[in-house]
């Protein structure tokens, strides 16, 4: 058997633009679903003419056309949807129901990958509000995927390290910091934090993978199953120096989250307190819940360490 096509939807987006270049990378016939809902954005616009001159192939179609989505699913075997889902960029992810309509007229597309690779969904029914309605929303496009029979791999990618590794998993910031740094409790509860192209690495390697079809697949590579402490420790080892430490408590947090009417906020520190306080990431055993862990379904990939990570912003 040939290597599947892929259409990517999303994919100017964060995670989007690094499975375009993974699925080319490996070898995939990858068609991108280019927007007229772009209008006037000539970043989007010279984003995608660059994965056209990398080997994409750019297919038009757009939510509000049943017709011309369904033309561009029947073009390949497997869709990946990587559309955002966060309060403080866009939060699209019900536009994906019209997108599984689409690929259920179609027929054809035998994996469909819908816009997960974060917290996985399933395990977060109890989230705090306004947070939760991301996982409730993943939900929703999950059984429709389900009720529609659409053969699927939901993709789990825990941390991005751009959003928690770089910044130590500081909230409100981007950078690490090298001074004084704040630790969520003791600072002992362990995450999960990935490089990005990682993930879409593991996320393309999936789609031909009878292993994968109709799983979960958790992106959890043991040696980058750290707490934050652990994090901050390699970050001081690379600078060469101890940061002033501070605590914030779980109250605390839950209290910042109350007080503030920024929605994005709210959502972010709701996220914060489920991963870095209650372990969320971590409390369970994948294989007990018959899902799939991605470095040991591949153990070919040389995963970035979060040392590694870390020293370009030294």
């Amino acid at each position: 058997m040939g290597k599947s096509k892929v259409l990517v939807v999303g994919a100017t987006g964060y995670i989007g633009r690094r499975i375009v270049k993974a699925s080319l990378a490996q070898g995939h016939t990858t068609y991108v679903l280019q927007r007229p809902e772009i209008g006037l954005d000539i970043e989007k616009l010279q984003m995608l003419l660059s994965f056209k001159k990398e080997g994409a192939i750019l297919v038009e179609g757009s939510f509000s056309d049943h017709k011309g989505l369904v033309d561009a699913v029947k073009k390949v075997d497997v869709v990946i949807c990587t559309m955002s889902g966060v309060h403080f960029r866009s939060h699209n992810i019900l536009l994906q129901l019209k997108l599984v309509e689409a690929i259920k007229e179609a027929g054809n597309v035998k994996r469909f990958l819908p816009s997960e690779f974060g917290m996985d969904p399933s395990r977060m029914e109890h989230a705090l509000e306004p947070g939760n309605e991301t996982f409730d929303q993943k939900m929703v496009i999950r059984r429709a995927i389900e009720d529609a029979n659409i053969p699927f791999t939901y993709v789990i990618a825990n941390c991005f390290g751009g959003y928690f590794a770089g910044n130590l998993s500081q909230f409100a910031t981007l950078v690490p910091p090298r001074v004084k740094v704040t630790l969520y409790g003791d600072g002992n509860v362990k995450a999960i934090f990935m490089d990005e192209d990682d993930v879409a690495t593991y996320t393309i390697k999936t789609i031909d993978d009878p292993r994968t079809l109709n799983k979960t697949l958790y992106v959890a590579p043991p040696e980058n199953i750290l707490s934050q402490r652990q994090l901050v420790e390699k970050w001081e080892k690379l600078i060469g120096r101890q940061l002033e430490k501070t605590s914030i408590s779980g109250q605390d947090i839950l209290a910042m989250l109350k007080g503030t009417d920024d929605i994005g906020a709210k959502a972010g520190l709701g996220h914060f307190y489920h991963i870095f306080y209650e372990g969320c990431l971590t409390n369970f055993d994948i294989k007990e819940e018959g899902h799939e862990e991605a470095s040991k379904l591949y153990p070919e990939v040389n995963y970035t360490r979060m040392e590694q990570y870390l020293k370009i912003y030294v």
